[in-house]
């Protein structure tokens, strides 16, 4: 018998604008990437909760494909597993998104004995468990486990999500996949951190799972899903519960599972810890003390989504297309969205003040090598209120950036 996957939690669902009465193929693709997130988040949880597991999945990343932020980069098991499960479920019940659908992780895999694997998911339950034996040196046991959740069927109990129905041709658009974003917290396991005004500065909180659709075309993000599998913890199972969000914005129709949040007296803006100290300063006199810090890029776009921060704001690169991509798209659902905040300083400087160039989706950056393809170079102001971004971009002007 398949193991039961960790609990789970979920949002409430609120339609925020009536769509017309359309075609379904964005409806299903939006259910599809939801219980894939879902199963992904079983698996994370899975992994985070069995230590001696956990110890086994840790792979240090090298050459291209590293994280040049941090001194040292991980990648995991779980994080390649997840990507592969997104890939095979959602490719399996959608072929046109076949090859479009990307993540930020290598399926190679070496072990301990350096062999290099290609993980993937199998026809069968065992012939996967088979490969992830291989992978993790014969622990034929914690191959077994991983296998059963992987090929776990999982199925959402979402009436008010079965029932939407939306237009949008899954041959039009490619996903973009963040398995878990915040790795290095992941791996930590820290889950006791006390948040800061509703913001965890670090711990699981931050370890999310992104799925982003956006247009071939225009690279515009048109669907998002934010999985939390380590939303809280069960006091008496000491079990992990998570909840998850999604939001659709295309061609007018704007959906999502959130409600757009309030404008707050007391204005907050949430950083990275690494964030300079000029663009810190710059910010003061806008926000004062309520500078917030948090690890997870994805996480502290979430921040802003929910409304505990009036925008994220971040001077480097550091981002990629997997990060943005998923709460890009929920963003732009609640009437917000997410600029590259170079070009939008640019374009402020030169007197516009209407549309600001937001981040796309659909092209590399030329001329470099690896993951750097798919960095958000100019950085980035996430915001859902207009005036929130208005106001980081003259204060930042301001002061000369």
């Amino acid at each position: 018998m398949s193991p039961a996957l960790p609990g789970r939690l979920r949002t409430g669902i609120r339609v925020l604008a009536d769509p017309a009465p359309c075609l379904a193929p964005m409806a299903a693709l939006l259910r599809s990437l939801v219980g894939a997130s879902e199963k992904a988040a079983g698996i994370a949880q899975l992994c985070r909760q069995e230590e001696a597991l956990f110890q086994l999945l840790v792979a240090e990343k090298t050459g291209p494909d590293r994280n040049k932020k941090f001194v040292q980069d991980f990648k995991t098991l779980a994080d390649v597993l997840i990507q592969e499960v997104i890939k095979h479920d959602v490719g399996k019940e959608f072929p046109e998104l076949c090859g479009h659908i990307c993540g930020e992780e290598s399926n190679h895999f070496q072990n301990s004995l350096g062999e290099t694997l290609v993980v993937q998911v199998c026809a069968t339950q065992q012939d996967t468990a088979g490969l992830l034996a291989r992978v993790l040196d014969q622990n034929q046991a914690a191959a077994e486990l991983l296998a059963a959740a992987v090929h776990q069927e999982v199925l959402l109990q979402d009436p008010a999500l079965a029932r939407l129905a939306l237009a949008v041709p899954p041959e039009s658009v490619a996903v973009w996949i963040d398995p878990i974003d915040s790795t290095n917290q992941y791996i930590r396991g820290q889950a006791g951190v006390a948040p800061v005004d509703g913001i965890c500065p670090s711990g699981l909180r931050s370890a999310l799972v992104l799925i982003g659709v956006y247009d071939r075309s225009s690279g515009e993000p048109v669907l998002g899903v934010i999985n939390e599998p380590f939303f809280q913890e069960d006091p008496t199972t000491h079990r992990w519960q998570g909840r998850y969000h999604w939001g659709v914005a295309y061609q007018g129709t704007s959906l999502c599972s959130l409600s757009r949040p309030l404008l707050q007296p007391a204005a907050c803006v949430v950083l990275s810890s690494s964030e300079t100290p000029v663009v810190q300063q710059a910010l003061r006199p806008l926000y004062g003390e309520r500078l917030r810090f948090a690890s997870g890029a994805g996480y502290k776009m979430l921040c802003v989504i929910l409304g505990l921060a009036d925008a994220y704001v971040l001077s480097e690169g550091s981002t990629f297309k997997w990060d943005s991509c998923a709460p890009h798209a929920i963003l732009r659902a609640l009437g917000g969205g997410m600029v590259d905040l170079a070009a939008a300083l640019q374009a402020w400087r030169a007197g516009q003040r209407g549309a600001l160039p937001e981040l796309t989706y659909h092209q590399p950056v030329e001329g470099v090598m690896g993951a750097e393809r798919w960095a958000n170079r100019g950085g980035l102001v996430a915001f859902v209120h207009r005036q929130h971004l208005e106001e980081v971009l003259s204060m930042l002007a301001d002061a000369g950036l």
